[in-house]
């Protein structure tokens, strides 16, 4: 299975084929760890920083289509998670993260 990327900080490599969204929902499917994302438009003018957009709050021009489903290993999620500004076992529901969607 080819697995998905996932950055808690911006990357600072081949920066334009990273997406930003924000994280809506963690969970398992198949022996792996699924963490659905809501992307981020550029330029949409949303200053605030990680952890600080409630869970589930969007604008109404933001469908529920537009989601993204990141296939990671849960090495990958332990690691992403742990690198974000969140206290331990706080949930990371509504922080910023860049991502490449690899799929397969």
């Amino acid at each position: 299975m080819n697995h998905d990327r996932v950055h808690a900080r911006e990357p600072s490599h081949h920066v334009d084929r990273w997406s930003e969204g924000v994280v809506e929902s963690i969970g398992e499917r198949d022996g792996h760890c699924v963490v659905t994302v809501r992307p981020v438009a550029s330029g949409d003018g949303d200053d605030r920083g990680a952890g600080e957009r409630g869970a589930g709050e969007r604008g109404a021009d933001e469908p529920d289509a537009e989601l993204v489903e990141l296939t990671i290993t849960f090495a990958v999620r332990d690691l992403f998670v742990s690198r974000l500004s969140i206290e331990e076992g706080e949930s990371p529901v509504g922080e910023r993260v860049w991502y490449r969607k690899r799929g397969g």
